[in-house]
């Protein structure tokens, strides 16, 4: 049963919330932040290995992450598990499921998280009369598409070095947007997990752990990450830095 919090009238909203300059308000006019205030009445805590919805489960509300780091999977009949994402604070989940009114995956914490709760019913409400909010919710959808495009573009052409080290570079530069260090952090997700999502093998992932660490491209203790050599790494996945 998920933990729900009321948000009382003095609580964090949108216009005020930290993450506002990378979840729905990015770019969005200032007199426009001031109505997304009403859009979030309540949000959800969730523990390590809690689902926030299933696959199947009717869409009523789309989610924020506010803290923590939740993970969506498929999961078939036999029940055999794909991971489609790992998704960080400041991002959207349930975009997916909005086109038949059914998620079209599962989603859960890896760790203690808490999403802010956008219901259906409001953002309808409230786009009819903030025209930047449906412009937002078309640039999350094109996100999304290009998320699964890049995923399946990665699985189908990289080889198994390039994978990693284009995860490794996507979770530097997702977490310096947050404010984070781009070189030094903590993975959420296990080596098995990781694997699962980049198509390959646990004894793979682990191996290539251990051959970028020989090769001085970076240290890894445990979940830690220090990134040692950026630059290669960007060389190796041949993605292009940013500038």
């Amino acid at each position: 049963m998920h933990k729900r919090i009321a948000l009382a009238s003095d609580a964090m909203r949108c216009s005020t919330c930290m993450l506002n300059e990378i979840c729905l308000p990015l770019g969005m006019p200032n007199q426009d932040l001031s109505k997304l205030d009403e859009l979030v009445k309540e949000r959800i805590r969730l523990l390590k290995g809690q689902a926030l919805f299933h696959l199947e489960d009717e869409v009523d509300a789309i989610y924020a992450l506010r803290t923590g780091c939740i993970k969506a999977q498929l999961e078939d009949a036999s029940g055999q598990v794909q991971i489609t994402g790992f998704l960080l604070p400041g991002e959207i989940i349930g975009m997916d499921g909005l086109l038949h009114n059914r998620h079209v995956s599962h989603a859960i914490a890896l760790e203690d998280s808490e999403v802010c709760v956008m219901r259906l019913d409001d953002l309808d409400r409230i786009s009819a009369t903030v025209p930047a909010l449906q412009q937002q919710l078309r640039r999350l959808m094109s996100k999304e598409i290009n998320r699964a495009h890049t995923l399946m573009m990665n699985l189908g052409s990289l080889r198994s070095e390039q994978r990693l080290a284009a995860f490794l570079i996507n979770m530097s530069q997702r977490l310096a947007t947050l404010g984070y260090s781009p070189y030094e952090f903590i993975l959420r997700m296990s080596r098995e997990e990781i694997g699962n999502f980049l198509g390959l093998t646990l004894e793979t992932v682990s191996r290539l752990f251990s051959r970028f660490a020989r090769e001085g491209l970076l240290k890894i203790q445990q979940r830690e990450v220090l990134l040692l050599d950026l630059d290669a790494l960007y060389q190796l996945a041949g993605v292009e830095p940013l500038d």
